[in-house]
């Protein structure tokens, strides 16, 4: 009986989320559309996209984002914001982590989701990884934004692993961008998003969802060929942290 309540309990906590995704969506929709029309409005999608719909998201869901930060990003300068990827919570999660206005480099699978994926093929940079020419053009567009001001957000594991795997093999294209642009990474750790909201359907629970902002790795006066350099030492940032909450958790049981 138990767990055929526990069944119907995450039946109707999954379905829950998608509304929540969608209902701020359909409320806003005209101002949305006329925002998303063009990129100088961007900025102001932005902050209905972090101050509304992600906290209607998140605090809906029973989950308290918990920010901790080493380093302060500073307003109205341009980052390369990277963090592990575990589930589709990282979106609303990352929002909640930088105030100032950044564009995700995406899937392009996600665009095909009912009503969130209208606005997101519109503001965000979509990649198709099977293809050449589409990473061609996800650099030149990323390249644009980051002239314009913003910053970019990129999960350099290229998508969400094998849940088994702690943290995946880093992507050159963060390190690349943020070497060209002389910007610093900001590399920032998702410890609980994976236990939260994992894709195993019957698995997950309200909670916190902390986040350990970590010092900024700086690539002025870095050359092309130090990219391998800076993504080896950004994913040992982040894999470091996973392993060392991982361990005292485990010794608290």
């Amino acid at each position: 009986m138990i767990k055929l309540l526990k069944g119907v309990f995450y039946i109707i906590w999954r379905i829950w989320f998608y509304v929540l995704v969608a209902i701020p969506i359909i409320v806003l929709f005209p101002i949305l559309v006329i925002l998303s029309s063009s990129e100088k409005f961007y900025p102001q999608f932005f902050w209905i996209a972090r101050n509304i719909w992600a906290n209607i998201i998140l605090y809906g869901m029973g989950f308290i984002p918990l920010i901790k930060k080493e380093q302060k990003i500073v307003k109205g300068k341009s980052y390369m914001l990277i963090a592990n990827h575990t589930c589709m919570t990282d979106i609303m999660l990352m929002l909640k982590a930088s105030k100032n206005p950044f564009v995700f480099v995406g899937k392009k699978e996600l665009a095909k989701i009912p009503v969130f994926g209208f606005f997101y093929k519109r503001v965000c940079i979509l990649v198709d990884r099977e293809n050449a020419r589409s990473r061609s053009t996800v650099y030149l567009r990323a390249q644009r934004r980051l002239k314009q001001g913003l910053s970019i957000c990129i999960f350099p594991e290229g998508g969400v692993p094998d849940e088994k795997v702690l943290l995946d093999d880093f992507k050159d294209g963060a390190f690349r961008l943020a070497i060209e642009h002389q910007i610093p990474i900001v590399p920032m750790t998702f410890l609980d998003n994976k236990k939260r909201f994992s894709y195993n359907f019957f698995s997950g629970s309200p909670g916190r969802m902390r986040v350990k902002i970590h010092r900024f790795i700086e690539t002025a006066g870095l050359q092309p060929d130090s990219k391998e350099k800076i993504k080896t030492q950004a994913r040992e940032i982040i894999y470091n942290e996973l392993v060392s909450k991982t361990k005292k958790s485990v010794s608290k049981i």
